[in-house]
């Protein structure tokens, strides 16, 4: 059983190969946010796409590039909808990694918090 004072992440090193237009909102506590998806590329015998989600003011133009080698810390979660289950990468670290590392980098992504139904009813959603 997972304490809920523990907390269990995954790192992911890959090449930003992909960057998504950001998107806005307000949920419903009137709370603004505001998230970008990129897309990685693992390396590797069999690389691997991971669409990943960047939230709030940590994105940062200077080091979300494509070609850029990044260092991702990040959570996963899931959902269902409709019967389906769907899965978010959620990034709460963006670092550059490799020859990038002494590069510009964007600091820890503090998670940010939000309430059940912030990011919209899910009647919104694209799928």
């Amino acid at each position: 059983m997972l304490s809920s004072h523990t907390k269990h992440f995954m790192q992911l090193i890959a090449k930003l190969i992909q960057i998504l237009p950001i998107q806005t909102g307000t949920g419903k506590s009137g709370q603004q946010w505001k998230k970008q998806d990129i897309i990685v590329e693992t390396e590797g015998q069999y690389p691997k796409k991971v669409c990943v989600s960047v939230w709030g003011d940590k994105i940062s133009d200077s080091l979300l590039k494509v070609g850029t080698s990044l260092n991702i810390s990040f959570d996963v979660e899931s959902r269902e909808y409709n019967g389906r289950w769907y899965t978010d990468v959620k990034a709460w670290r963006v670092e550059a990694a490799g020859e990038n590392a002494g590069a510009a980098q964007a600091g820890p992504i503090d998670e940010p918090h939000f309430e059940e139904g912030d990011m919209g009813s899910k009647e919104d959603l694209p799928f």
